[in-house]
């Protein structure tokens, strides 16, 4: 059984699928949710499904190795599902090729510091971008720049507000997030 532990920050619905997808997976299974904000709902969806979660701040993500010890002990595999901080170095080095993150926008467009969420999508409409997407890559140490996994992509309609592209990122989100983890891992798993 292969162990995911799901970083998130914000109101965890990409987390909430994933915990849901593999709900009775005989061979993953998602053992913890941390969060980098007390109040995030992630938290209080990850309870509802009786999956452990808990926050933390920077202090045990980058000067102590608190963390890293939770993520050692707990996980074979760590999800980024919307979680806004850079992944330190140690972390990276723990779990080679195991941290996937999705984006919002298809990399390199629209990637680095600052780039989530309406942010992208906004971006994408005022720069009339023809296609957009989604992107599931690993992470090394900078935001958006490692290998990517998985790309798909839509047609931006003229009449496409910022809005209607955050929808139709999110329905590409939940259909292939769960389903490209679950296919990296097997495949690691041989």
């Amino acid at each position: 059984m292969k162990r995911i532990a799901i970083l998130a920050s914000g109101s965890g619905t990409n987390a909430e699928n994933i915990i849901k997808y593999f709900k009775n997976s005989d061979s993953i299974l998602v053992v913890h949710v941390l969060s980098n904000k007390k109040e995030a709902k992630v938290l209080e969806r990850a309870s509802r499904l009786n999956i452990p979660s808990r926050s933390f701040d920077k202090n045990d993500f980058i000067d102590t190795d608190e963390v890293l010890n939770l993520l050692k002990e707990n996980a074979d595999y760590v999800i980024l599902a919307g979680f806004l901080w850079k992944i330190p170095a140690k972390i990276i080095a723990a779990f080679p090729n195991k941290i996937i993150n999705i984006h919002p926008a298809l990399l390199p467009k629209y990637g680095g510091k600052g780039m989530y969420g309406m942010h992208v999508h906004n971006a994408v409409v005022e720069n009339k971008e023809k296609q957009t997407g989604i992107t599931i890559h690993y992470v090394n140490e900078n935001y958006d720049e490692g290998a990517i996994i998985f790309q798909k992509s839509f047609e931006v309609l003229e009449s496409d507000t910022p809005e209607d592209v955050a929808q139709k990122i999110h329905k590409l989100e939940y259909e292939y997030f769960p389903k490209v983890i679950e296919k990296v891992i097997l495949e690691n798993g041989r």
